[in-house]
Formats: C-alpha cells, sequence, structure tokens
C-alpha cells in the first residue's frame, strides 16, 4: 500500500471513530435517580467520560453510587468514569468550562427550567428529565429556551420513557387501524374520549434496592405538585397516542375544563424511612402539622379538550404499595368500533395488560382483529389474541416486556439518533410546548380552588 493509500485510509478510521463518540455528557447537579437512568447502559455514541457538576452533598453521592453499582454488576456492566466537581459555584463553573456538548438533567425542579435556559444559552444541547416546568411562569422560560435553541441548532428535548411501554405502543398501534378501532371519539366531560391515570408510591426500589428521597422531593416548590409532574409523561401519551405524528398548537387546540389538586400525608416516621433524615427541615414546616405530618400536594386530576377531544388524567402518590404490587397504570381510548384498555390491577397480576373490547361484538369484527394482529405480529413476533366475555386479551411475549429502568435507555438512542442525524419530527417541539401549557394551565386551575 503506497502512503497515499495508507494515509487516506488511517483518516478514515480516525473519522470513523470520532463519528462514533461525538458526544460528551455532563450531569448538572443530580437530584433524581433518574439521572443515573440514563446511564444504566453504554452507548457507542457516547464518550465514557461524563463531567458532573454539582453541589456536595447527599444528592450527588446517591447519583455517584448508583453509578458504581452500574459499573460493577454482574451482567452488563458498564464502564463510565466520572469526573466531579463539587462546590456551590458548579453552574458557573460548568457554563464555563465546556467539558461537554450534551447537559443531563434530574433533580430540583425549581432550579431545573433556570439550568435548561442557562445551558441552551450557553450553547449546550440538553436533555432533560420531566418536568422541564412547573409552573406557568417556568413555562416562558420554556418557550425562550426553545425559541434560542432553535436559532443556536441546539436540541432540547425532555425523557419520555413512557412511549416505550409495549402495551401503550400497541394500544397506539391498534387506534390507528380503523377497521378495527373505528375513530377516536370526542367524548365528554363526563365520559372523555381517553382517560390516563397512575398511581406511584414514595417508597420504592430502584436497581434492585430502596430509594432513598431526598427531603426536597416532598416539598412542592421544589419538587413541583402531582399535577405537573407525572401527569406529563400522561399529558405527552395523550397528544402521541390519540394524534399520532401530529403538531399540537397550545394556542388554538387546548382547553382546561376543571382541574383540582389534594394532599398525601406523609408522617415523621414515614419521612425518616424515606430520607434517612431524622429532622424534618424548615422549608417543609408549613406543611407540617403540629404531629409531625407533613402534607404534600401530590395528588392531581384535570379535564380538558385537545383538538376537540376530551381527555383525563389522574396521578395519585401513596406512601408504599402493599407486598407484590408497584406503581399501576390505567388507560382507555374509546373509538367508535371498539375501546382499547390498558388495566394493570390485581386480575392483570399488578402487570400492564392491554384489552380489546368492541362496542357490538361480531364475526366479522373477531375475523378483523385476528387479521390486524396478524400484521401487527410481523413487527411484534409472537403478539396474539385470547378471547374474553369482553372482547379480546392482547398476550404480549415475555421478551418485549421491558421494565421502565430500560426505557431510559431506548429514550437515549432516541435522543442520541435526533441529535448526530438531525432528524427529530417537527411535531416534537410543538408538542413539548403543548404538554407543558397544558400541566402549568392546569396547575394554575386547580390553585384557585
Amino acid at each position: 500500500m503506497r502512503f497515499s493509500q495508507f494515509f487516506l485510509v488511517a483518516m478514515f478510521i480516525c473519522l470513523k471513530s470520532f463519528s462514533q463518540q461525538p458526544v460528551k455528557i455532563i450531569t448538572l447537579d443530580p437530584g433524581h435517580f433518574h439521572a443515573a437512568l440514563v446511564q444504566k447502559s453504554m452507548y457507542p455514541q457516547v464518550d465514557p467520560t461524563v463531567y458532573v457538576y454539582a453541589k456536595k452533598g447527599s444528592d450527588l453521592n446517591a447519583h455517584l453510587d448508583k453509578i458504581k453499582g452500574y459499573n460493577a454488576a454482574a451482567v452488563a456492566p458498564t464502564k463510565w468514569i466520572e469526573k466531579v466537581y463539587e462546590g456551590d459555584d458548579y453552574l458557573t463553573k460548568m457554563l464555563q468550562e465546556k467539558k461537554g456538548n450534551v447537559v443531563v438533567l434530574a433533580g430540583n425542579n425549581q432550579l431545573k427550567t433556570d439550568y435548561i435556559l442557562q445551558s441552551i444559552q450557553s450553547g449546550y444541547n440538553v436533555f432533560s428529565d420531566k418536568p422541564m416546568v412547573i409552573d406557568e411562569s417556568g413555562f416562558v422560560k420554556l418557550k425562550q429556551a426553545f425559541t434560542t435553541a432553535q436559532k443556536n441548532k441546539l436540541l432540547l428535548y425532555d425523557i419520555m420513557t413512557e412511549r416505550y411501554e409495549i402495551t401503550t405502543i400497541l394500544q397506539r398501534a391498534l387506534s390507528m387501524q380503523t377497521a378495527l378501532f373505528g375513530t377516536l371519539q370526542k367524548g365528554t366531560v363526563a365520559e372523555p374520549a381517553v382517560t390516563k391515570e397512575s398511581v406511584h408510591h414514595f417508597y420504592k426500589y430502584v436497581s434492585g434496592s430502596v430509594l432513598t428521597r431526598p427531603a426536597w422531593f416532598l416539598d412542592t416548590k421544589q419538587e413541583g405538585e402531582g399535577i405537573v409532574d407525572v401527569t406529563t409523561h400522561l399529558v405527552d401519551l395523550v397528544q402521541w397516542e390519540c394524534f399520532p405524528n401530529t403538531t399540537i398548537n397550545y394556542q388554538k387546540d387546548i382547553t382546561i375544563n376543571n382541574a383540582k389538586s389534594w394532599n398525601t400525608t406523609i408522617t415523621k416516621d414515614q419521612f425518616s424511612e424515606l430520607t434517612k433524615l431524622n429532622e424534618i427541615p424548615s422549608y417543609l414546616k408549613p406543611t407540617t402539622n403540629a404531629n409531625n405530618e407533613i402534607s404534600v400536594l401530590s395528588n392531581g386530576e384535570f379535564n380538558y379538550t385537545i383538538k376537540g377531544v376530551h381527555a383525563k388524567v389522574s396521578v395519585i402518590w401513596n406512601y408504599k404499595a402493599p407486598a407484590g404490587t408497584g406503581d399501576t397504570h390505567y388507560s382507555i381510548m374509546r373509538g367508535t368500533k371498539a375501546n382499547l384498555i390498558i388495566r394493570q390491577g390485581a386480575e392483570q397480576q399488578y402487570k400492564p395488560t392491554l384489552y380489546i373490547e368492541p362496542l357490538v361484538a361480531s364475526v366479522d369484527f373477531d375475523k378483523t382483529a385476528q387479521q390486524i394482529i396478524a400484521t401487527i405480529s410481523e413487527q411484534y413476533k409472537g403478539v396474539s389474541l385470547k378471547k374474553n366475555d369482553k372482547g379480546y386479551e392482547v398476550i404480549v411475549p415475555e421478551s418485549f416486556k421491558e421494565g421502565h429502568e430500560s426505557h431510559f435507555a431506548r429514550v437515549t438512542e432516541k435522543y442520541l439518533d435526533y441529535l448526530l442525524n438531525h432528524n427529530m419530527p417537527s411535531w416534537e417541539v410543538p408538542n413539548m410546548l403543548a404538554k407543558y401549557y397544558t400541566t402549568t394551565q392546569a396547575q394554575k386551575m386547580a390553585a384557585k380552588k
């Protein structure tokens, strides 16, 4: 091989290697375990060295401990190298040093919106846990962040893991089959066309261990009320399933009809079990009664119309799930020919299960259902139907039933694809704005009550 040929081959190898690892992650002020879950997997496009900027303290230590655990895992261990800066000036330091090009955010939601805006203004791409905003003033900043991101060709995106849950994927796919589902009903306030409900728990296991919550997680000024937190996922799914690949204009397409919030009470013993702290911090005193019980405005529900369709979302937070159970999800989409329902109760052994329930049973409907499932099983091998007294249960092979933690890898891979190939669909940004407009307007309405 002549020198010129050798040089060209060497250059190609170098360029190929660079193209596979152009992403350098910065983790800013990690206070929620979702920041670590982004790193439960490795990605060929991402440099294994991650720069972490935060104050010294238990939040940072918990984050680093989880990364160490992933690096030491018996199965599929990761190889992350954490370069940590600890100090009160962590944000200023991060903005100045430019150690990476993607800022990962998951932590205190009161601070998060400012982190997003300042990171975008400083030239960083941002990959943010939900919620990106927790009130109406935060929504104004988010609009500014998206405008700046577009101007400077940066990618701002939130972590919507629930799009990767298999029963939700199939519910969406079946709703697009008019021969089976018909079209989405308009619904009413009393009987919405789409309803999504979830039950969550403060005390839970993550990566096999009991999760220690930071005390500020119980302060809705810092964490956000339930109506703007978990409901972010539910509103996203309403948009993603009911209006696939469609742009939502929040100024024209959304109206909040009613909204309410209510408290979950956390006892002093539960607080200590949850946070590993003996004393309740001063910022929780305004919501703590004489018996040292903390009222957390973690529950919320609202009914709204989106493009003329009535939708309802609600979230409930209990302290701890009964033995053998966990967080649960319920979802119904009402079609003109059939309803598509996800249930996750005792009958389903607390595992999400999808049902097809025709409005009018018939031999023709049975034939149609079998034909459509046969087509879907070409992509999702082994998906089938089981007849019951109301219609069908959709049987899903175990290989498709990834847990919540695995979904972080899926959404991170999607973000990296958008970042490197500049192929994010045009509807994603306006629909993120629509989503946070919906949650913050519902919070505003609930607060007036």
